[in-house]
């Protein structure tokens, strides 16, 4: 689980330091094994930090696409990926991680209708504040 997470993190912080989408590249997985299943385990010591960063994708998903009419999705693949390697049978953390995202969404939704400058700036900053948790996390957790 930590191995994926961290793989997970490292390929966001690529996502979040270039601002903006990649080419998102699946790790090689072992189909032929079954997921560990790890029900009713304690949350790990970064979840505090882990639902910030779901917070934090919402909120940039729905500033990327309101400041791009084209609009964007590899914030929320990016979150689908994370909630995918690091919630395996743990479905309440997943739901937690999910409303996270969510909240971090409409949060931003309630405010800006319309792309403005304020709006760039707030996109900006919580993506700095993303690759800061996400390098947090990899250094003091990952492997």
């Amino acid at each position: 689980m930590l191995r994926s997470l961290a793989q997970t993190l490292i390929l966001l912080v690529s996502i979040v330091l270039s601002g903006g989408p990649v080419a998102v590249h699946a790790a090689a997985v072992d189909e032929a094994a079954e997921p560990t299943i790890e029900a009713d385990q304690p949350p790990p010591p970064y979840e505090a930090r882990l639902l910030r960063l779901a917070e934090i994708l919402g909120s940039v998903q729905y500033l990327r696409n309101l400041c791009n009419p084209d609009g964007e999705t590899a914030w929320r693949e990016t979150m689908q990926a994370l909630l995918d390697s690091e919630t395996v049978g743990e479905e309440a953390r997943r739901e937690h991680l999910t409303g996270g995202y969510n909240r971090g969404f409409r949060a931003f939704a309630a405010v800006y209708t319309s792309c403005t400058d304020a709006a760039r700036l707030a996109e900006e900053r919580y993506r700095r504040e993303g690759a800061t948790l996400v390098s947090e996390i990899v250094a003091r957790y990952g492997n």
